[in-house]
């Protein structure tokens, strides 16, 4: 299953929060076996939002939107799912219904447009905080605020499969560049997609579906680079 994440928030890109929001999720998502292939961060506004929207959605089997739910001016969000798929945003009864039962909020504790979402979304209730998410087709549309978005995503973890691939890694207290003909032919030798981090020290990653290739592959290696201590 291939993913793409969607943040908004004018305030991603001003640098004023961190997307700890696209990190959880492709943990979320590699750990059940679904390939992250696009992280975008694009800000407040209708036009861009439908435009990443509609590109990724024709491309990828699902889309998880973060951020702009609510009923501020600058929660545009749902205004660009429903600009996506042409359809209007308008008060929804069981995102109402949810938020007046389970909620426990009254119709005038509401701001206009709390309970807003496009014509036939699926509502996910917001178990943590107030504004409702949606699922329109394969596009799934979660809070900004963390708390809330992880326990939206929970709703739904089911609908996010995979092959599960297994991961180890080996630290090597070596430059990069002397390990490429190392890291080349493990990568040829096990089968196993090979990714190598720089810092201190060189962080090299093994991955396969393969739980026994990824063993292997790290024995090996480790036989043959000066590992770090951690």
């Amino acid at each position: 299953m291939r993913v793409a994440l969607v943040s908004v928030g004018d305030e991603i890109l001003a640098g004023d929060t961190v997307n700890t929001n696209a990190t959880w999720l492709s943990q979320q998502l590699n750990a059940r076996g679904a390939t992250v292939e696009r992280v975008t961060v694009v800000p407040d506004r209708i036009a861009d939002i439908a435009h990443v929207v509609n590109e990724y959605h024709a491309e990828y089997d699902a889309v998880i939107v973060t951020g702009g739910l609510g009923p501020t001016h600058d929660d545009l969000t749902m205004e660009g799912i429903g600009a996506a798929f042409g359809r209007a945003v308008e008060r929804h009864e069981e995102a109402l219904a949810w938020l007046t039962t389970h909620g426990g909020y009254s119709h005038d504790d509401l701001a206009t447009g709390t309970a807003h979402l496009p014509v036939g979304a699926r509502m996910l209730p917001n178990e943590v905080g107030v504004a409702p998410g949606c699922v329109v087709d394969a596009v799934y549309v979660f809070p900004g605020v963390p708390a809330e978005m992880k326990g939206m995503f929970d709703l739904v973890a089911d609908e996010f499969s995979g092959v599960k691939r297994y991961t180890d890694e080996v630290i090597a207290a070596e430059p990069e560049s002397a390990l490429i003909d190392r890291m080349n032919e493990v990568q040829e030798k096990f089968g196993v997609k090979v990714g190598s981090y720089p810092g201190e020290n060189v962080r090299i990653k093994l991955e396969s579906e393969d739980e026994d290739a990824v063993s292997a592959a790290k024995a090996w290696l480790q036989e043959r680079v000066t590992e770090a201590y951690r």
